[in-house]
């Protein structure tokens, strides 16, 4: 039986971002103060305007590192474990509330679809504190899937 060959495809913008829409498990790499790598899991959509976006408490280290170095790289995980991925990296906005308020709505929306009850979502937002991470994309690896080199999927 033939094994699996590992592939990378690259993609355009509109590639990428068709790629990404439909997949909501990320893991964010953000800089520590002293330069080594925060990977933190987290739900993410996709905006109208094309940014990743995140939901997370402000006290989280994901967001005292994006306060100091608002610079990070994500991983787009497929639902499946052996699924392709792709890498995605760009500028980070924090955004606060009340600021964050109607982006949230937005992020929500992009993950879920409607909610039954967007005063009663809104209210949530306050209630917990939340911040949202906005990722303005600039740089994507190609759509990877795991496997065997080419020259062993035979073996």
């Amino acid at each position: 039986m033939a094994r699996p060959i590992a592939t990378n495809t690259t993609v355009e913008r509109d590639g990428m971002l068709d790629f990404v829409r439909p997949r909501h498990r990320v893991v964010l790499i953000t800089f520590r103060s002293d330069g080594g790598v925060q990977s933190s899991p987290l739900s993410a959509g996709v905006d109208a305007a094309g940014r990743l976006v995140m939901s997370t408490y402000p006290e989280r280290a994901k967001v005292a590192n994006l306060r100091r170095r608002p610079r990070a790289a994500a991983c787009v995980l497929s639902d499946e474990w052996n699924g392709p991925w792709i890498q995605i990296e760009g500028d980070v906005e924090v955004l606060d509330l009340p600021e964050a308020l109607e982006p949230f709505v937005e992020y929500y929306r992009s993950i879920s679809g409607e909610h039954p009850d967007w005063d009663e979502y809104r209210e949530a937002m306050v209630r917990q504190g939340k911040c949202l991470l906005r990722m303005t994309i600039d740089r994507w690896s190609p759509i990877a899937t795991g496997g065997f080199p080419a020259h062993l999927a035979d073996g």
